[in-house]
């Protein structure tokens, strides 16, 4: 895969971490094949579900497609990276200019 995918959002709580759980979950089992949910992590007031990819726009429009249809979280942010570093490119919401994973 050549770049990580971010899903991310604020929290913290065990209803956040329930919520990322569900979330996730969802798309294990909603994406098409060449993406891989590849765990998630909760910590500094922020939850991340990371997804490897080589197609990360298409990957961008699965996931609407995905979370379209259930109560995904309104302050959710999405961006991507190259797998091996660099900066992220912020896909959602579209005035956001950073984007940090802590």
């Amino acid at each position: 895969m050549k770049y990580v995918f971010v899903i991310q959002w604020p929290g913290s709580s065990t209803e956040d971490y329930d919520s990322m759980v569900e979330i996730e979950n969802l798309l294990i089992s909603g994406l098409s094949d060449g993406n891989n949910v590849d765990g998630h992590d909760v910590g500094s007031g922020e939850v991340n579900i990371f997804i490897e990819t080589d197609n990360p726009l298409r990957l961008y429009k699965e996931i609407l497609s995905v979370l379209g249809a259930h109560d995904a979280r309104p302050d959710i942010r999405m961006a991507y990276r190259n797998a091996e570093g660099g900066t992220y490119t912020v896909l959602w919401p579209t005035n956001l200019r950073d984007f940090e994973v802590h």
